[in-house]
């Protein structure tokens, strides 16, 4: 194997100057050309740093000593650093806004998209304590049941009470569930040797509502003191109005079973988004940033510019979310879904919300998009919000052939997004307003936007 000819080598010393950040928040230092990716350090920072890792086109360097700090530092707590909850905390919030702005830009720019403008970014009055769902892993450390996270990149336990960017009731309830669950001795899941029973504590928590649920992932397909567990927690916290029990036994990353048994209470919580009523179950999707959402939302169907008069296909509806919001600004909405629980969700919701002017159909949205033009329906609006991955071309495809005036694209990955973005341009669509960048995660890396496609 011919040897790499680096401009640095492992564990070497170096003095660098921080020139930019990552998409993951890493600094970025420029050694003769080849770049360092550096955690907690910040663009403007000089710093000594020692070479952890090197590949053909990059490496790794840790900080060693800093000996000059950014003017948009903030002082930070280590432990949401090291575990990844708030991964940019350490830099102010407005830069942290640019930064999700200019990540967009830099894509657009790659991709010889230049031309399309970027909105500045859509933040929070208040960024932090803004998550409505907690899922959060269960240990044994030193032989006490304890709750908290991994260390970023490894499965490095960090035990915490105070989740920084949790609704700070949730983080009230884990510690009780917690405390209750050491009071009857149970066992934390212990990941090694696949034994043990608690594996994760989920809680859910209405922003408008107040309600809560509280989910108990074990191992085990039984819980030990089920009974007494659940009394307990329903008097130490009234608020709690769902209890359940979910089985998840696979040696797996993925939190949830396939198995959900209701201990206590009601099967879902209630909780508001811009007026409308939703139920949320255990499984439901439900975005967790509820104020951001709402102002998500809001955005997308301004700028999908409804008069009311609009036919409107939602390709990714969920529990009907974003359909019912625009239902109310539209003459008909379709939503397609591939998960038959979110289908049924959201035709309940649209029930609870006395909405008529709405057709729920579970599938692939591609399937039902053909299915909706041989019966002659024809949208206006096109609205599309699909996972990180993105879009498929077949998806693509479909929506254009229907030839809406408008696709309105609500993205959670610009990569994705902006590799999208070209293939409308083929058929025809193109970018018309400058994407609206919303933080919906404030101190993380994420970042939601709102893209209009127009038909040419």
């Amino acid at each position: 194997m011919a040897k790499l000819n680096l401009p640095v080598y492992k564990k070497q010393e170096l003095t660098v100057t921080i020139t930019d950040l990552t998409y993951q928040g890493l600094g970025v230092a420029k050694v003769e050309g080849y770049p360092l990716f550096i955690k907690e350090a910040l663009p403007q920072e000089r710093l000594v740093v020692r070479v952890t890792k090197t590949g053909k086109n990059f490496g790794y360097a840790q900080a060693v000593k800093w000996l000059e700090r950014s003017p948009k530092r903030v002082k930070t707590k280590a432990k949401y650093l090291q575990t990844g909850i708030a991964p940019l905390m350490h830099l102010q919030y407005p830069a942290q806004l640019a930064f999700k702005q200019k990540l967009i830009q830099d894509l657009l720019v790659k991709a010889h998209l230049g031309q399309v403008e970027v909105a500045p970014t859509l933040g929070m009055d208040q960024p932090y304590a803004y998550r409505n769902k907690a899922q959060v892993p269960v240990r044994q450390v030193r032989g006490q049941l304890e709750i908290g996270f991994f260390k970023q990149g490894s499965h490095d336990f960090v035990p915490l009470e105070d989740f920084y960017i949790q609704d700070q009731r949730i983080d009230e309830i884990l510690v009780t569930v917690r405390d209750i669950l050491r009071q009857y001795q149970i066992a934390a899941y212990d990941e090694v040797h696949h034994q043990g029973v608690v594996r994760h504590i989920m809680v859910r928590r209405g922003y408008y509502s107040h309600q809560a649920m509280v989910v108990l992932v074990t191992r085990t397909k039984k819980l030990p003191h089920a009974e007494a567990i659940t009394q307990a927690i329903q008097t130490a916290c009234p608020d709690v109005i769902s209890i359940l029990h979910n089985i998840n036994s696979a040696k797996t990353n993925v939190i949830l079973g396939s198995t959900t048994k209701l201990l206590a209470g009601k099967a879902e919580i209630e909780d508001q988004l811009n007026g409308l009523t939703f139920k949320i179950s255990a499984q439901s999707f439900y975005q967790v940033n509820p104020t951001q959402t709402e102002r998500l939302y809001q955005t997308a169907i301004d700028q999908a510019q409804l008069t009311g008069q609009e036919t409107v296909i939602d390709a990714y509806c969920g529990i009907g979310t974003i359909s019912l919001s625009m239902a109310r600004h539209a003459q008909h909405v379709y939503g397609v879904e591939i998960v038959p629980q979110a289908i049924e969700d959201a035709k309940e919701n649209a029930r609870v919300n006395n909405l008529t002017n709405l057709t729920f159909e579970m599938g692939e949205a591609e399937t039902w998009m053909a299915k909706w033009q041989e019966q002659g329906i024809k949208p206006d609006v096109i609205m599309v919000d699909p996972p990180r991955k993105g879009l498929t071309s077949s998806l693509i495809q479909s929506a254009t052939a229907m030839k809406p005036n408008k696709i309105v694209y609500v993205s959670c990955n610009p990569a994705t997004l902006v590799r999208d973005i070209r293939e409308f341009m083929d058929y025809g669509y193109h970018v018309t307003k400058p994407i609206q960048p919303v933080d919906q995660f404030p101190q993380t890396t994420h970042v939601e936007s709102i893209t209009v496609l127009s038909r040419s």
